[in-house]
């Protein structure tokens, strides 16, 4: 979720509410102990207690492969306040595995119960370490091998994508697949992958066998989402609206205008996938320079709704 589930939209997503937990992107740590002013600025919210605006937890996802440097690092983000913190072992990007981080790291399963293992060691014992990883890299071949490794190393959980690096975001996830692993550990398993309806969720948990999701994209494509996995309901366009509308409001002084408005473009490129009336919106807005220009074009959106 790099370059996507920043703070702006963790607390967005979060005031809607139905989320025990959300986590920061990923802070990258490359052979260094990094100043606190980086992880404030991955996680603004260690100023506020760890927590979001509604009062969401946020756990602190750290990439690497460095057992010791990531040691340092998760000792650092612990001591700023963070409440758990997670290890990225599932990043697809091609930049990101060149320089041995993410997924491709799923070919050293020795490796990665290593960098578990010093960052269990490295934090108070109240502070649960978690891991998120993919299937597997080239393949699932080594899936177990990986899952048994974060187990053995200390992991008070995994949450499995259910897909490789290769397989990208390219459906289907193979959510029979995180089962698979699920069934070889004692530590609880979350599934995550390709969850964009609430019948997704209840396939995805029908098959891998969990008790709990995590979502990413399509909580962005539908922000009312994890609210809606216990209800259904679809919510009118105009509340889709008022979600943008606060959102745009409080990311304007958050950067250069153009940032601003790439991110509202972002956005709403998103929830295309749910609603028509955004397909309208985003065709409108696409080439608009001005964050007043969207913003008024947001609201004329909301009247034809109405």
């Amino acid at each position: 979720m790099e370059g996507l589930a920043d703070f702006w939209v963790r607390q967005a997503l979060t005031d809607i509410g139905g989320y025990d937990w959300c986590v920061t992107e990923f802070v990258r740590v490359s052979g260094s102990l990094l100043p606190p002013r980086v992880f404030y600025r991955w996680c603004p919210e260690l100023r506020t207690g760890a927590r979001t605006r509604s009062g969401t937890p946020v756990h602190v996802q750290l990439l690497g492969s460095d057992p010791a440097c990531m040691a340092d690092n998760a000792a650092r983000a612990a001591a700023l306040g963070a409440p758990a913190i997670d290890l990225n072992f599932g990043c697809p990007a091609k930049t990101v595995n060149r320089h041995r981080g993410g997924a491709v790291l799923l070919d050293e399963p020795a490796l990665v119960g290593r960098v578990v293992a010093a960052v269990r060691a490295a934090v108070p014992a109240t502070i649960p370490v978690s891991v998120k990883m993919r299937l597997g890299n080239d393949d699932h071949g080594l899936a177990r091998d990986n899952a048994l490794a974060v187990e053995e190393a200390g992991a008070a959980w995994l949450t499995v994508h259910g897909r490789t690096k290769v397989q990208g975001y390219t459906p289907p996830a193979y959510w029979d697949r995180i089962g698979e692993v699920r069934e070889a550990l004692a530590i609880p398993v979350i599934a995550n992958g390709e969850v964009w309806t609430p019948a997704d969720a209840r396939r995805c948990l029908a098959e891998s066998g969990c008790d709990d999701l995590m979502i990413g994209r399509g909580a962005v494509a539908d922000p009312f989402l994890a609210l809606r996995l216990g209800t259904d309901r679809q919510p009118a366009w105009p509340a889709v609206l008022d979600v943008l509308h606060g959102f745009a409001e409080e990311i304007r002084a958050s950067g250069s205008e153009r940032q601003t408005t790439g991110r509202l473009k972002q956005w709403s490129n998103y929830l295309r996938r749910r609603w028509p009336q955004a397909e309208l919106l985003y065709q409108d807005i696409r080439r608009m320079q001005s964050l007043d220009d969207i913003i008024g074009r947001m609201g004329v959106s909301g009247g034809q709704a109405a």
